[in-house]
């Protein structure tokens, strides 16, 4: 009996994430890109945002806010997602632009970035944005806690935490010390104690505390 109950209680929690694409469909509004960010907060790097546009029949158990799912689920996910989209944009701003224009602004530039990559394959009629209200030509809608209530933002946030995961790995391999395969550059005990002992890289954020006290000791 609590076997069935959970299944039921699974199901009502995918029918939920399909509320906002429903609705808009019921108004013969069918081209739906989901938008989401990763990397407001680490230390190091950019911050990556993606626009995904789902097809209508697209259903993946399971799937929800990026960071409340495993890496291998991510990973699974991830590819899924990029085998069905009907259309998929990456808008990444890297740490110079964060540092020059804040990291709120570099996020919409991010988010626009992926829209418009969306909108060079495909004929975009609205937009869901996890929680930020962006300046766009076409009808869109701010949903806090975005990436748990839309199917859309949740694919769109997969695969922006992946891309930036990767990045992070890669940039783990050049600099083992700060561990960002383990914490994706923010500022965990092992990633500040390597600040203090090293200094900082080219890729921190001098704007983001504590990272500017070492900004004139800086690696190669």
């Amino acid at each position: 009996m609590k076997i069935i109950n959970l299944c039921l209680d699974l199901s009502d929690n995918m029918e939920d994430l399909y509320k906002y694409e429903n609705e808009l469909r019921s108004k013969n509004i069918n081209i739906i890109g989901g938008v989401d960010e990763v990397g407001r907060g680490p230390l190091i790097g950019s911050v990556v945002a993606s626009c995904v546009v789902l097809p209508k029949d697209f259903v993946l158990e399971g799937l929800t806010d990026s960071k409340k799912l495993s890496e291998k689920k991510r990973d699974e996910f991830y590819k899924i997602i990029k085998e069905q989209a009907l259309a998929i944009g990456i808008g990444i701003v890297d740490n110079k632009v964060i540092d020059e224009i804040n990291i709120y602004e570099a996020t919409k530039i991010a988010m626009k970035e992926a829209i418009k990559q969306v909108e060079s394959e495909i004929n975009l009629e609205h937009v869901l944005i996890d929680a930020m209200k962006l300046d766009l030509d076409i009808p869109s809608t701010s949903i806090i806690k975005g990436d748990a209530k839309s199917i859309s933002i949740a694919a769109a946030s997969v695969i922006a935490k992946v891309t930036r995961d990767k990045m992070m790995y890669d940039l783990d391999k050049i600099y083992p010390m700060y561990d960002l395969k383990n914490n994706k550059g923010y500022g965990t005990k092992k990633h500040m104690e390597a600040i203090k002992e090293y200094g900082i890289t080219k890729y921190h954020r001098v704007t983001f505390n504590p990272v500017g006290q070492y900004k004139d000791k800086v690696i190669n």
